[in-house]
């Protein structure tokens, strides 16, 4: 079993920054890509930026310039640097990870944290 432990939401100020941290631990043989999603209400759950184990990233285009992701795999830790943050950025953020793992085979399955909140005051 794989646990997702995220930190670092709150609440801040537009044009303040907040740094997210997610956490991997269990059965883990390697982590092809981690990522961070975000789910405003009453919308979709939507792709944030995502990072690979070779550190090739790609990111939303509303967030492009403002966020950077980054991972740390001795830690199989990934990270959201969030600046210039805007009200529209309010969301429930969640870490997203593709973990590989040995079960008499190598199996590869999606986990999710539990989610941290940000909200970002005008």
């Amino acid at each position: 079993q794989v646990q997702l432990v995220e930190s670092g939401g709150g609440l801040v100020q537009a044009g303040g920054s907040l740094r997210l941290s997610c956490a991997a631990s269990g059965n883990i043989f390697r982590i092809p890509a981690m990522a961070w999603y975000r789910q405003a209400p009453g919308k979709q759950r939507e792709l944030v930026a995502r990072i690979t184990s070779g550190g090739s990233t790609n990111y939303a285009d509303s967030v492009k310039g403002r966020f950077t992701i980054s991972r740390d795999n001795a830690k199989n830790t990934v990270y959201l640097q969030m600046d210039s943050l805007k009200p529209e950025d309010t969301a429930v953020y969640y870490c997203n990870a593709d973990v590989t793992y040995w079960r008499g085979t190598y199996y590869t399955h999606t986990y999710w944290g539990q989610g941290t909140q940000v909200t970002v005051s005008s």
